[in-house]
This record gives structure tokens, sequence and C-alpha cells, in this order.
């Protein structure tokens, strides 16, 4: 399986306590917080996508369902 290209930064606004047993939890299975969150996203991407995904997917030229059942675009 091809290496993920990690070049791509998502900044998010969390809760400091939240942030904190976020972090002990991830030091706990001796994992990085950017290691968990990138497995949570690719968990997220495969149960919306219903499929496994792989590194050289393109997903931004595929509607992707939204929550409400329309569709938009995946950026």
């Amino acid at each position: 399986m091809p290496t993920e290209n990690r070049t791509a930064r998502l900044t998010i606004l969390i809760d400091p306590r939240k942030k904190a047993v976020f972090e002990r939890l991830c030091t706990g299975e001796d994992a990085t917080s950017s290691q968990v969150v990138r497995r949570l996203i690719r968990d997220y991407i495969e149960q919306r996508l219903g499929h496994p995904w792989h590194a050289e997917d393109d997903v931004a030229e595929k509607a992707v369902p939204a929550r409400g059942g329309s569709h938009v675009r995946a950026r």
C-alpha cells in the first residue's frame, strides 16, 4: 500500500479539557494525537464510502452524500 501524503494541515478548536483527556488516552496506546486523528478520519471516510479507502483514491471528484441525504462535493 502506498504511503499517504501528509502535507495538508487540519486545524480544529476543541475544549482544552477534552484535548488533555484525548492526549492522555493517545499516550496510553502509544500513539500520537495526529496518528489517532488520521485513523479516525480514515475510518469515517470508509464508513461513509462503504469500502476501504486507499491513498490513491480520488474522492474529490466524486459526490459524497451529506448528512441530510443531499449531495455535496468533497473538497
